[in-house]
């Protein structure tokens, strides 16, 4: 097994170290176990305000969506057509705006619309995918009235900067795909090039003989992607329990 691959028993551990630090610093991650399964994932929920940018989701942009589409997402080809309708749609259908804004107000599920400041609830959850050997970022969000937030609606709230760097690095897809353990429609940003982010890390904090923990280097990438920012503070303390291939356990 490849130096950067990481296995459930580490990934396990260091999310027991990130937790104990977490509890310290109170920023809200908790483990949340599966009923009737040993298995489990970290899981964070916040609150923040993103402007949502149209012009983010056009296809030269807009990332790959692997899988077939979730059966809660009826409504999906209306949701992108949408903002490339033209000009006299309405008056051709006599459909008035006023009548297609109350259509989407029913559908459940957030439709971009315009150049917009949202509140959204995200949802976090990190898991462990035995077959990348590797943590998984799976995320949601939804707005005050509970709707959710489309594909196209997420990836139109991610920074422009970030949108350029999906394009351009490793970790280069956002996806809708089916939550491993809750079976319910989560995005993913996919670990198939983690390792190749991983690696460099990894190998400078062997060399430095210096403690690190894999999740929390990991996620310090991958989480502003998506909003989910990483205290300084969680860089501290840290056990040498935290890199993978240790054979010691956390206190």
């Amino acid at each position: 097994m490849s130096c950067c691959a990481l296995d459930e028993e580490d990934f396990r551990r260091c999310c027991l170290l990130l937790l104990q630090r977490s509890k310290q610093l109170r920023d809200g991650w908790s483990w949340e176990p599966v009923q009737g399964s040993e298995e489990g994932y970290l899981r964070k929920t916040a609150v923040r305000s993103v402007f949502i940018d149209p012009e983010g989701s056009g296809s030269d942009s807009e990332p790959r969506a692997s899988g077939p589409p979730c059966p809660d997402q009826q409504g999906g080809e209306e949701e992108e057509s949408a903002p490339t309708a033209p000009a006299d749609t309405h008056s051709l259908s006599g459909v008035t705006e006023e009548e297609e804004e109350e259509e989407d107000e029913d559908d459940g599920v957030c439709v971009v619309s315009g150049g917009s400041s949202q509140v959204l609830q995200y949802e976090y959850h990190i898991l462990h995918s035995c077959s990348y050997a590797a943590p998984v970022l799976y995320f949601r969000a939804f707005t005050q009235e509970g709707r959710s937030l489309s594909l196209e609606g997420m990836w139109s709230s991610v920074h422009p900067n970030y949108r350029l760097r999906l394009q351009s690095s490793p970790l280069n897809t956002i996806s809708l795909q089916e939550h491993p353990l809750l079976g319910q429609p989560f995005f993913m940003l996919h670990p198939c090039r983690t390792e190749e982010v991983m690696r460099p890390v990894l190998q400078a904090a062997h060399e430095q003989h210096r403690p690190v923990n894999y999740v929390l280097s990991w996620l310090s990438v991958v989480g502003p992607v998506v909003g989910l920012d990483v205290p300084l503070k969680y860089s501290t303390l840290l056990s040498p329990a935290a890199s993978p291939g240790s054979s010691s356990d956390p206190d």
